[in-house]
């Protein structure tokens, strides 16, 4: 079972202060033997109190001092890079959050956005003539989003029904398809040609065709016959 989200606030009631102090500097020296042992690192621990005359001191006063001693041969660049102090932890909280709070919004936004966007779709119309500049701009971005993702989507279907198509058809389909689909095209030529011909008044034309034809046929039926 998950444990529920913390308040980080400071606890008025006394017991209840004294409990949590005595079970987080528990769970606190844990966690630094457990870093110690599992990423080979030297740390210590140093905790005040106002509940105890003595600091508690981990791992022991001696390794206190070593890692101490090694920390003030470092260079002050190195012993203040990525030190916080409550202050700064704090500060560094809050901008997180403002970010977080930003970010949200932004999200709303574009959710009012699109809700009012399908709004004036459904009517036809713009549903309300008091929206200011910027909310008018930021509908207008939504629009045109929204335009090139159905584009980007229809171009997407296009392309995945055309390549299934010429993947189901046989290599010697392709060819037999173009040979037909010439045959197709010179048919409607020669029909065009005559309609044409007829259509502009050249019916001598026409008829002196239909006259070659059967003269044609007349005369393979005689052959045969």
């Amino acid at each position: 079972m998950t444990r529920k989200k913390v308040k980080l606030a400071f606890i008025v009631n006394d017991a209840a202060r004294k409990i949590t102090y005595k079970k987080r500097k528990k769970s606190l020296l844990k966690m630094v033997d457990e870093l110690t042992t599992l990423c080979g690192v030297e740390a210590c621990a140093i905790i005040y109190s106002s509940y105890d005359p003595q600091p508690e001191i981990w791992p022991s006063p001696l390794g206190v001092q070593n890692v101490l001693s090694k920390f003030r041969t470092m260079s002050e660049f190195g012993q203040r890079n990525k030190m916080v102090n409550q202050e700064t932890f704090l500060k560094q909280r809050v901008m997180k959050g403002k970010d977080q709070l930003n970010k949200q919004r932004r999200d709303n936004k574009e959710k009012e956005i699109t809700m009012y966007m399908f709004e004036c779709l459904n009517a036809a119309r713009i549903m309300s003539s008091n929206m200011s500049k910027v909310d008018l701009n930021n509908l207008s971005w939504m629009i045109d989003k929204n335009l090139k993702d159905i584009g980007r989507r229809l171009d997407n279907n296009t392309n995945s029904q055309a390549q299934l198509g010429m993947a189901m058809l046989p290599p010697e389909a392709s060819a037999s398809q173009n040979e037909e689909v010439e045959n197709n095209n010179v048919d409607i030529m020669r029909g065009q040609f005559f309609k044409d011909t007829t259509v502009n008044g050249h019916g001598d034309e026409a008829v002196l065709f239909d006259s070659e034809a059967n003269l044609e046929s007349e005369f393979w039926s005689n052959l045969l016959s």
